[in-house]
């Protein structure tokens, strides 16, 4: 077995577009570049930045973020109007909306929603389920009629509800999963604000207004293009020449700051944290790292701090944070985390235990001490 130490955390990203973002608000097409093309169509099975951008617009989700909360963790309606939680935190009742749509023109129910989680949490053999193990704590989903769905919980589970704002959660047909599980990864259609028109391999793809979308006056945007540019240097300079109107994963300080200088007021950039993670797996059953001693040796070696500052002027990283979105409310707050081995802001005294827990490992060896096991 091999520990894995979370060495370096740090986030912040840039996102830069020009102010044609607002001329667009009603009508007009987004252009957009992609620094990667999907996999496949699937979002239950990917992972990647490169499906969500292109291609989460053709679909609804159960729930999803608030578009007003800048934590990105509060849960809003989408095709589920309304929810309740039973007193025992194990049962989940959801009100559907009516009047949902697919774009072949059928109206969305219950059971739609029933047959894509269930492809989600049970998924059959052979079809790839990323996100199964968010949903250990389900037992089972329930479409008792046409607008509930039910999930029933083994245990109380205080992130579920956080777990169905994924927006890789795309709501399939059940009828096309019933078929052919594997239908939508190489096919689109869903009941989202835009509808498919074409993928471009290598080029991109562009989807259109949907007219009989049920939130009523949206998508404000007549469409949306996006372009697969792999080479970060092609995308600025479309941002910077408005051939392209924002890029959602993501510029580094220097290419924003160029694109700032060129456009100027014409250009908004927002800022928001991620999580980036830098991780070493280290096998504790190989000397010397078989000593847990020598282990939080290496830790507290590391000046996170320091590098954060440096990377940041290079890199979308800032702030050392922990395993979660620094920011957001489960985040670890800076008090606590410099309390642990590693994170302590004081570099030299992190050194000062390495260099000592060093010794004793080095003097427990000389004496043919067995080393200290975790």
């Amino acid at each position: 077995m091999k520990l894995s130490y979370l060495l370096a955390v740090a986030a912040s990203v840039a996102l830069s577009g020009p102010a044609p973002l607002q001329a667009q608000r009603n009508g007009g097409e987004l252009v957009f570049p992609v620094p990667s093309e999907p996999p496949s169509y699937d979002g239950h099975r990917e992972e990647t930045f490169g499906l969500i951008h292109p291609i989460a617009p053709f679909y609804n989700t159960l729930l999803r973020v608030d578009p007003n909360d800048k934590s990105g963790t509060k849960p809003h309606p989408s095709v589920a109007e309304s929810w309740t939680v039973s007193p025992d935190g194990k049962t989940y009742t959801f009100k559907i909306r009516r009047g949902v749509k697919f774009h072949d023109g059928s109206e969305l129910t219950a059971r739609d929603v029933k047959a894509t989680y269930d492809k989600i949490i049970f998924p059959p053999p052979g079809v790839g389920s990323t996100r199964k193990g968010q949903y250990a704590d389900v037992e089972k989903v329930e479409a008792p009629d046409a607008t509930t769905v039910v999930f029933r919980l083994k245990e109380p589970s205080g992130s579920f509800i956080s777990s169905l704002l994924s927006p890789y959660n795309f709501i399939y047909k059940a009828d096309i999963l019933a078929k052919d599980p594997h239908w939508y990864e190489k096919n689109i259609m869903g009941t989202g604000p835009f509808t498919f028109v074409e993928h471009v391999r290598g080029s991109h793809v562009v989807g259109k207004k949907n007219p009989n979308y049920w939130d009523k006056g949206k998508p404000y945007l007549n469409g949306f293009r996006a372009v697969f540019m792999r080479d970060s240097a092609a995308q600025v300079a479309a941002v910077r020449g408005e051939r392209a109107h924002i890029q959602f994963r993501g510029f580094s300080p220097a290419e924003r700051d160029s694109i700032v200088s060129t456009l100027g007021k014409k250009v908004v950039v927002q800022e928001s944290p991620w999580d980036c993670i830098l991780l070493v797996a280290i096998n504790h059953e190989k000397k010397p790292f078989d000593d847990k001693r020598v282990r939080r040796a290496l830790t507290l070696a590391l000046d996170r701090h320091q590098a954060s500052k440096s990377l940041s002027k290079i890199a979308i990283v800032k702030e050392v944070a922990g395993v979660q979105v620094p920011g957001t409310p489960f985040a670890t707050p800076p008090a606590e985390l410099n309390k642990l081995a590693g994170y302590w802001p004081d570099i030299e005294k992190s050194r000062a235990e390495a260099r000592r827990l060093s010794e004793l490992v080095r003097l427990a060896r000389a004496s043919g001490l067995a080393p200290q096991k975790a």
